[in-house]
C-alpha cells in the first residue's frame, strides 16, 4: 500500500474527545463517514474498527463531570474521509 493510499484511510479506532488518547484534530477536520452495521451514523462520539464498537452518546444525560454519558454499541463498523467524495476507500474490519 503507498503512503498516499495510506493516508486516504482513517485510523482504526478514533475519538471525539480532545482527552482521549485517540483524539486527532487534523483527521477529524477532513470529516469522517461512520457506516454501523450497515446504517451511515452522525452521532459517533468514538469508534474502533478493529474491535467492532462506537460509543453514541446517551441522549442528554451527563456523568458527575459535566460529560455526556457514552453507550458502546458493537457490532461492524467501516469508517472513510468524507472530503474524498463517493469513492473513497473504506477502512473495515476483514
Amino acid at each position: 500500500m503507498s503512503d498516499d493510499t495510506a493516508s486516504d484511510i482513517p485510523p482504526d479506532h478514533l475519538s471525539v474527545h480532545p482527552d482521549s488518547d485517540f483524539f486527532d484534530a487534523e483527521k477529524l477536520q477532513r470529516g469522517i463517514g461512520i457506516r454501523f452495521k450497515g446504517a451511515v451514523r452522525t452521532n459517533v462520539d468514538e469508534y474502533c474498527i478493529s474491535e467492532g464498537w462506537v460509543k453514541v452518546q446517551a441522549g442528554k444525560t451527563v456523568d458527575r463531570k459535566g460529560r455526556p454519558l457514552l453507550l458502546k454499541l458493537t457490532g461492524p463498523v467501516e469508517a472513510w474521509y468524507e472530503d474524498l467524495g463517493d469513492g473513497a476507500p473504506v477502512a473495515k474490519k476483514d
